[in-house]
């Protein structure tokens, strides 16, 4: 999948089989079509768009939302400590519009499967379609409520992104695979007591709650320093193990 970068360093999606329009001009459908990654493709009145080869993060960034998506600093520390890796298979529950569901497929590859369950029909079908224009084949979207039920069984990681996601502690354990992680989001404190004891009654190890912080450094002529503004507060990551 191509993307356009103009000379601003805004990403686009160009749209298949359309002309691509922006207030900087247009380009011919066919000059995208034809270009390769690194090209520089002009518009009518002259503006440079460089040509990318996108890969899943950027597809994130562009494609349709209807909901806020978990950002990429929680879910690496989610792939870096559960140890998520080729071949493996992983539940996602609720899926918005996909964004954890990709980066979880774009993990575990071809040789994995991703299953993911959303109750909202609107946010199914903005998911079903994000997951097919990301080209993505190893991902099982269900609209479906979990607190019904899980079908899958035999699973690497469960990352868990809904209200009242303690309630289903029991069921997600008969999920795993032993050795395997539930990861619960909360984007509050109040509910990780709560999933803490649940997950000690239950026999969980390595049973911990993170918070992830970035600090971008800005880089000025006149001096080095943290950016004034930064991400701060996203949500807790509680992390159990099945042992």
């Amino acid at each position: 999948m191509k993307i356009l970068i103009d000379e601003r360093g805004k990403k686009y999606m160009p749209p298949t089989g359309e002309d691509f329009q922006t207030d900087l001009g247009i380009i011919k459908k066919e000059k995208i079509e034809g270009s390769t990654p690194g090209e520089e493709l002009k518009t009518h009145l002259g503006k440079k768009f460089k040509v990318i080869e996108a890969n899943i993060n950027d597809f994130i960034e562009l494609m349709e939302r209807k909901s806020s998506i978990i950002l990429p600093k929680d879910i690496g520390i989610v792939i870096s400590y559960t140890g998520l890796g080729s071949g493996q298979r992983v539940l996602d529950a609720g899926t918005g519009s996909g964004s954890v569901a990709l980066t979880l497929a774009n993990i575990v590859g071809d040789t994995g499967k991703v299953y993911t369950y959303e109750i909202r029909e609107d946010f199914a079908t903005l998911a079903k379609k994000n997951i097919k224009n990301s080209g993505m084949k190893n991902i099982i979207l269900k609209n479906k409520d979990i607190k019904k039920g899980i079908e899958e069984k035999n699973l690497d990681l469960i990352f868990l992104d809904l209200p009242g996601s303690w309630k289903i502690i029991e069921d997600a354990k008969n999920a795993l695979k032993n050795g395997g992680w539930i990861v619960f989001y909360n984007p509050y404190i109040e509910p990780v007591k709560i999933i803490h004891e649940k997950a000690k009654k239950c026999g969980f190890k390595e049973i911990k709650t993170v918070e992830v912080i970035t600090r971008e450094i800005e880089i000025k002529r006149k001096g080095t320093r943290p950016r004034t503004r930064m991400i701060g507060h996203t949500g807790y990551l509680t992390f159990t193990r099945k042992i």
